[in-house]
């Protein structure tokens, strides 16, 4: 097996732009997370340079994440890690069941609604509409968004405001499938509350994209540093369509759904990447006061199902 070209993985990577706070994120959760979650500034830095941010540009979505609460920042002396915040740990860790989950979830045939009550601001009503998107709901008109398996408490406290406030007027319901003869079925109600083609038009791109490369590792080795920037774009662009992907279970599904295709081809391209990236990480991460952070072995864990 012969060693990959820069040149090959240069042409690789300037296949799509990368946003330098949505990567920032990607790496803090996949890669940085199992070594502790705390990293230097300078060492992202270094991470992330690969991949095509300068300083300037980390520094800047560093600060901007910061402000929207994804990171916070802990001093050291002169200098400062930066650490995922609560929110910012319990939004990627919810993403992370889903990104190296083995399977589509399960569905217990029951629907679960929140019915928006009252009257409120269009403003209000969109910034609802965008946040209930975000959590994988459907809508039906203004008033009545769907899913079929979200777990509706968890859903309403993120939805919450400071302190925990709950969101006033929302209503959560559970309902069950009657079988009363009607024409309409499970199909129609998925087909009017999600956009699937668009999000299957998606999942096709990112398997174009990934197929090839796949093929190439199937004939090449790529060095531990190359390895590590493979990762960490493959787990960004996944965990970017999982974020528009409402994760419904098989059955509501299209036959030959390419989720399910681009779940396999990311699980087999992690699995072949993990160790090179990890003894790339092992050399590149560090602390402001000069430590190496040690792996809790999570990393090994994942996509554990499609090893063998």
């Amino acid at each position: 097996m012969s060693a990959a070209t820069p040149s090959d993985l240069e042409d690789f990577c300037r296949q799509r732009p990368l946003r330098a706070g949505s990567l920032i994120v990607s790496a803090f959760g996949d890669a940085v997370l199992p070594y502790g979650g705390r990293l230097w500034l300078g060492s992202l830095i270094r991470l992330l340079r690969p991949c095509g941010l300068n300083e300037r540009q980390v520094r800047t979505a560093v600060f901007r994440l910061v402000r929207d609460e994804w990171l916070h920042p802990e001093s050291v002396g002169r200098r400062a890690d930066y650490c995922l915040t609560a929110v910012g740990r319990r939004r990627f860790e919810a993403a992370a069941r889903h990104i190296y989950a083995a399977e589509a979830p399960r569905w217990d045939g029951r629907w679960r609604l929140l019915l928006v009550l009252g009257e409120r601001p269009a403003k209000e009503r969109e910034q609802l509409r965008k946040a209930l998107f975000w959590q994988g709901f459907g809508a039906f008109g203004s008033d009545c968004f769907v899913h079929p398996g979200a777990d509706l408490a968890a859903v309403c406290e993120a939805l919450a405001g400071p302190a925990g406030v709950p969101c006033p007027g929302l209503l959560p319901l559970l309902a069950a499938e009657a079988d009363c003869g009607l024409p309409a079925c499970n199909a129609e109600l998925v087909a009017r509350a999600w956009n699937l083609p668009a999000l299957a038009a998606s999942y096709a791109g990112f398997l174009a994209l990934y197929r090839p490369l796949a093929e190439r590792l199937a004939a090449t080795l790529p060095s531990d540093e190359q390895a590590l920037r493979l990762r960490l774009l493959l787990i960004h662009d996944y965990r970017r369509l999982l974020l528009r992907d409402p994760q419904l279970p098989a059955a509501l599904l299209p036959a030959d759904w390419p989720g399910e295709q681009a779940r396999r081809l990311c699980a087999a391209l992690y699995r072949q990447l993990l160790a090179p990236s990890e003894a790339a990480l092992a050399a590149t991460l560090s602390l402001a006061d000069g430590r190496r952070p040690h792996p809790d072995g999570s990393a090994a864990g994942r996509f554990q199902a499609f090893s063998g």
